[in-house]
């Protein structure tokens, strides 16, 4: 986990990639985080040695992985056969199972009303995710308003394609932004 938190400190933009075109210009970028949006049983353990091998940590959606049953014990083969730093995923079950095989856990919450806020609210206090993803990124005022419900760090992602985008994320208390636009990997001077 503090690993994952220095290297967000370090650079608030997270890598969101989808296929292995996109994963090679991750690696290559400034960017220290990459979530892995996609990818199965085949492709993941070479996903995850190529970011590791760059110096990137990888976190894998378990919402989208092919060829992997969604539970308990899925998850612990992620975590023992693929070893990313962690995963990402709506279900608080599947990230309870991840955090018990030692993995950082990043809960994707999506923020629409009020009654999504206060599911979102209670999904946190469920299961304990290191980190939330607030989605889409765009609400900048359900961002600052999570952060003061919760005590995790709560990162924007959806919808974030412009450099102002971005930036009033990380003004309403984001500590970082996931975004699948490379553009924006580029960037280094965000604080």
């Amino acid at each position: 986990m503090q690993a994952l938190l220095g290297a967000l400190k370090h650079c608030p933009i997270i890598a969101a990639v989808r296929g292995r075109e996109a994963l090679l210009r991750a690696v290559s970028s400034p960017v220290g985080v990459i979530f892995l949006l996609g990818g199965d049983l085949f492709t993941l353990p070479e996903q995850v040695q190529a970011a590791k091998d760059a110096g990137k940590l990888a976190l894998i959606h378990l919402d989208l992985v092919e060829g992997i049953s969604r539970d308990a014990a899925g998850v612990s083969w992620i975590a023992r056969t693929v070893r990313p730093a962690g995963v990402l995923s709506t279900r608080a079950p599947l990230l309870k199972a991840a955090a018990e095989d030692g993995l950082s856990t990043v809960l994707r919450i999506f923020l629409v009303d009020s009654s999504s806020m206060a599911t979102g609210v209670r999904m946190v206090k469920a299961c304990g995710p290191s980190l939330v993803e607030v989605m889409p990124g765009l609400v900048t005022r359900a961002i600052a308003q999570l952060g003061q419900r919760i005590s995790q760090p709560v990162i924007a992602g959806g919808m974030l394609e412009r450099e102002r985008d971005v930036e009033a994320a990380l003004q309403a208390g984001a500590l970082a932004a996931s975004t699948s636009s490379e553009a924006l990997w580029a960037r280094t001077n965000w604080r």
